[in-house]
This record gives C-alpha cells, sequence and structure tokens, in this order.
C-alpha cells in the first residue's frame, strides 16, 4: 500500500528566490519573516492531513505550480524556494528529513490557474530509498 499526502500551499514568496538576493539589513529582515511564515504554513497543512505514520524515513515529492499567467519558468529556482516549505513538512513530523537520503525530489511541473495560483506538493512514502 503506497501512502501519500498532498499538501496545497500559496505561492512562495518572490524574495525566496535564489535570483533575489536579499542586498541589504532590511531585505534580510524581509527574507528571514517570509521564510518563517512559510515554513509555518507548511507546517500547519502538514499537520492537517493527519498521517499518524510519520515520520516517513523515505519519501519523493512532486511539485506542481500554478501561476496565474503563462510564461517560461525555472524549474530549479521554483524547487529552491520551497525549502522553507520542506523543513515546514519536517517540522509536522511527516518526514524525518528533507536531505537527499530521505527526500527524492522530483522536476516540477507547471500549469496555470489564474483565479488560484497555489503550489501543490504530492509526497510519497517510499519503502526504502531509491537506488538502495
Amino acid at each position: 500500500m503506497t501512502e501519500s499526502a498532498n499538501i496545497m500551499l500559496p505561492l512562495p514568496p518572490a524574495c525566496l528566490s535564489p535570483n533575489r538576493p536579499p542586498g541589504s539589513r532590511g531585505g534580510r529582515f524581509r527574507k528571514a519573516a517570509a521564510t518563517r511564515r512559510y515554513r509555518m504554513i507548511a507546517r500547519q497543512a502538514a499537520q492537517l492531513e493527519m498521517i499518524e505514520t510519520g515520520p516517513w524515513e523515505h519519501a519523493t515529492v512532486a511539485a506542481r505550480f500554478f501561476h496565474k499567467t503563462k510564461r517560461r519558468r525555472d524549474d530549479v529556482n521554483h524547487l529552491a524556494m520551497l525549502k522553507a516549505a520542506y523543513d515546514g513538512i519536517v517540522d509536522s513530523g511527516l518526514l524525518a528529513d528533507d536531505d537527499s537520503e530521505h527526500l527524492t525530489t522530483l522536476p516540477a511541473v507547471f500549469g496555470i490557474d489564474r483565479e488560484f495560483p497555489r503550489v501543490e506538493l504530492e509526497i510519497t512514502r517510499q519503502e526504502k530509498a531509491p537506488g538502495s
């Protein structure tokens, strides 16, 4: 039996992008605050899934981003913006850790939703680490 959790989050704030360095002391404070908020939102969303078999030792995560407009997107930058979300999911007790030994990240997928931009994370429990 495959267990999975579907976690829906707002799109990460732009300041979490690796392409947006803080640049100033105020920028660093804004980025730190945004990181804390996004981590808390992800923790709460994972807890709402009410999965009691955690922490999962091995899992894969597939991220699907829905933006308001269609344009070219950089999947590596989008996945990097989710670091705070993965930390929040670990905080919730669903995952043992978010390092490469415990979590395999699949390539990002992009879609359009003009009414409800978001990111959906499908986390699937694995019996053992891929490639083991």
